[in-house]
């Protein structure tokens, strides 16, 4: 039976880590300290990029999605080694897919009077092009490499067929004008904040959804469709995950993961660069595939080099013990946040965050929601408990 990778936990964890740190707010303590460089910094890499760019928050989505495809080979060994028939597992992928898709509605609808059906968030994104990347899982390496193409390339045509806005546009019904100083320019403008393909779609699709009001634009400009360029970071993740089930040795696997960063690096640039296509990880453009794969390539070889080649397991055990069970830790930053800083307030103190002052209050809270959410998990992680899609 396939073995755990200590090092795919490990990463996982650290993405998770990175979701559930945001309860630190570090823009508080920035605000708070504004002549702070160090706080200005860490700021900057708690949040999502205006548009184009990309900050060490901005991977978190991606590096979820991309390990999702490197589970997948180990998973479809482990069931195959249990003799369950093809049609079992395809049972469970459109099982595992529904689940995925509620359960990421459910949490966006919490504290809220009606259901928000939305489908930008990782969970809901993830399960919708989960059952294309199990049908992908199948199928042969050189298959891989032209379904990534094909939805890359049919993506960006998408988007670059799609009418720029004309002089009598209606601005007020994208949340944005046009002169925000996001706005791109020339060919690039196919990919502005809510003006795309990708917009005018959701304008149609989730008004069939009820909803408290009619549906005009995400304020964020994410979009229902950006699930299919997320296939294709999960699809990345399927071949590295192939890769490193199947590696020869260990540091052919290691080079082999640079060599492809650092070849999908300068495609995501270029297209950057050159205006062809810009790298915004809002609507996940193919530059945004292309160059956030890069950075999960990279973030794999350097924790298989550093967990599994130099066998440092036991200093990454907090890490691996959020990312064996990363459903449980996504539930619990999106559920219990402010339960656990309500009863503190209640049987500790109902000031107890300013015992550093106010500038550094949510340090203290947000520390304090973190250790009692890993304590859960370590006690799960002991139990043997671990909760499964």
């Amino acid at each position: 039976m396939p073995q755990r990778v200590s090092s795919v936990d490990a990463y996982r964890g650290f993405v998770m880590l990175l979701m559930m740190g945001e309860v630190l707010s570090f823009n508080k303590v920035s605000e708070a300290l504004p002549g702070s460089a160090f706080w200005a910094f860490l700021h900057y890499q708690q949040s999502h990029v205006s548009w184009v760019g990309c900050s060490l928050h901005d991977l978190i989505q991606p590096s979820f999605s991309f390990l999702v495809g490197v589970a997948l080979p180990y998973s479809m060994a482990s069931r195959a080694s249990k003799q369950q028939s093809t049609g079992m597992m395809w049972f469970h992928t459109f099982r595992r897919s529904l689940i995925l898709i509620l359960l990421g509605i459910f949490l966006r609808s919490m504290h809220r009077e009606q259901t928000n059906f939305t489908f930008e968030d990782t969970l809901t994104q993830i399960g919708l092009g989960y059952p294309i990347l199990f049908a992908l899982g199948f199928r042969s390496e050189r298959v891989q490499w032209t379904a990534l193409a094909f939805i890359l390339l049919g993506y960006g045509i998408f988007f670059a067929v799609y009418p720029l806005p004309g002089p009598y546009f209606d601005w007020a019904e994208t949340g944005s004008t046009a002169d925000w100083e996001h706005n791109l320019t020339g060919f690039a403008a196919h990919w502005n904040k809510n003006t795309n393909a990708a917009w005018a779609f959701d304008r149609w699709f989730m008004n069939i959804f009820p909803r408290e009001s009619l549906f005009h634009f995400n304020g964020g400009g994410y979009s229902t469709l950006s699930f299919i360029p997320t296939l294709g970071t999960m699809t990345l993740g399927l071949i590295a995950g192939k890769w490193l089930k199947n590696a020869e040795s260990s540091s052919w696997l290691v080079k082999r993961f640079v060599i492809t960063a650092a070849i999908l690096f300068v495609i995501g640039i270029t297209l950057n660069l050159t205006g062809i296509n810009p790298i915004v990880k809002r609507i996940w453009t193919p530059a945004w595939t292309l160059f956030s794969g890069g950075w999960c390539f990279l973030l794999l070889a350097g924790f298989y080099f550093i967990v599994d080649i130099k066998e440092n397991k036991s200093l990454f055990l907090p890490l691996i013990v959020i990312g064996i069970n990363s459903i449980a830790a996504y539930i619990f930053a999106h559920t219990i946040n402010d339960f656990i800083d309500q009863s503190f307030r209640i049987n500790i103190s109902q000031h107890y965050d300013l015992i550093f002052g106010e500038a550094y209050r949510t340090l203290v809270s947000g520390s304090i929601i973190l250790l009692v959410e890993f304590w859960i998990l370590y006690w799960m992680y002991k139990k043997k408990l671990f909760i499964k899609i």
